[in-house]
């Protein structure tokens, strides 16, 4: 299969969708696209096609390195140390493999917003107040790098790599048209697909919402892990980061929460809070000056009778008092 033909299709059928809905747009929300913010989404989107195109490369060998180690031929047949032999290309295999696909992405995903070292190359995606397809493909280069490590186990246990490559494929097609406001609700389909109000959740900041959706195409693995969050279409959300860049320089974007880890590690007083502020949740503070995600969200619970709104408030100004 020609990996580099499918992205280039892929990446047309993504302009294509992104100028069919700036011309809704026009007509039906004229505040959906800020024009500077979709020239850095625009920006970042190119330079991490272009790195794709030899990350891909790179991916689909170390798959077959994976493949070939693990399930060596034996007799002309690929098999699998454990003694059972590959798997084929049957219908079932390909939806076996996909769903596994999402459980590796849940996990990447989960990770992103769980280490500090992954955050700063995921809030790249988060870092927009707007939420559109443009957003979609506002990515940020590093995670290029480490996201194949969470996929290896797949061609180890026995699927073949163009298999595992093209559920990735399809896992990108699925994630890049959820971010759009246009789309309605899917009805019953809702209760084992991630739909796109659920990624209206993922992109939020507001307090409740925070961590919450990480799966691709489906919710099964968010709701089997305690992370999955239904939109409530009463309240007003916001989209966005707490702690956004302020910037529309695609360089700073790529580096801002790089340089806030650099500046923490120097001024973190031990080994281990240096070893924290790198690959701790984001948030951690040796002093208890910042809260993480489940901090803030614990502290939510034991105030209920406290608006959530009133407290998404209080730590965007807490934060305007750190950056400031």
């Amino acid at each position: 299969m020609d990996f580099s033909l499918l992205q280039t299709i892929g990446g047309a059928c993504f302009v294509t969708l992104i100028i069919v809905e700036i011309i809704f747009s026009l007509r039906y929300d004229r505040e959906l696209y800020e024009w500077k913010d979709l020239a850095a989404s625009s920006s970042l989107g190119i330079g991490s096609a272009l790195i794709a195109i030899f990350t891909k490369a790179v991916t689909l060998g170390f798959f077959f390195l994976v493949y070939n180690f693990f399930n060596p031929e034996v007799n002309g047949v690929h098999t699998n140390i454990l003694g059972y032999a590959a798997f084929g290309w049957g219908i079932g295999t390909w939806l076996i493999c996909q769903i596994l696909d999402d459980f590796s992405y849940y996990w990447f995903h989960r990770a992103n917003h769980e280490i500090r070292f992954f955050w700063a190359a995921h809030i790249v995606h988060h870092s927009s107040d707007n939420f559109n397809l443009g957003t979609g493909v506002r990515n940020g280069w590093v995670t290029l790098f480490y996201k194949p490590l969470f996929y290896m186990w797949l061609p180890a246990i026995g699927f073949h790599p163009i298999m595992v490559m093209t559920c990735l494929v399809i896992e990108s097609f699925w994630q890049f048209q959820l971010h759009t406001k246009f789309m309605p609700r899917l009805g019953w389909m809702e209760k084992f697909l991630n739909g796109h109000k659920h990624h209206h959740v993922h992109h939020s900041s507001n307090l409740e919402y925070l961590d919450k959706n990480h799966g691709g195409y489906l919710n099964l693995f968010d709701k089997l892990f305690g992370t999955f969050k239904d939109l409530d279409e009463s309240h007003e959300i916001q989209f966005g980061v707490l702690h956004p860049p302020n910037s529309y320089n695609p360089i700073d974007i790529l580096t801002h929460e790089y340089r806030d880890i650099w500046r923490d590690v120097k001024a973190a007083p031990t080994l281990k809070a240096k070893f924290m502020y790198i690959f701790g949740p984001p948030g951690w503070s040796h002093d208890g000056s910042r809260k993480t995600v489940r901090e803030i969200q614990k502290e939510m619970e034991k105030k209920n009778i406290r608006s959530q709104y009133e407290m998404t408030e209080e730590v965007y100004a807490h934060e305007a008092e750190v950056v400031g």
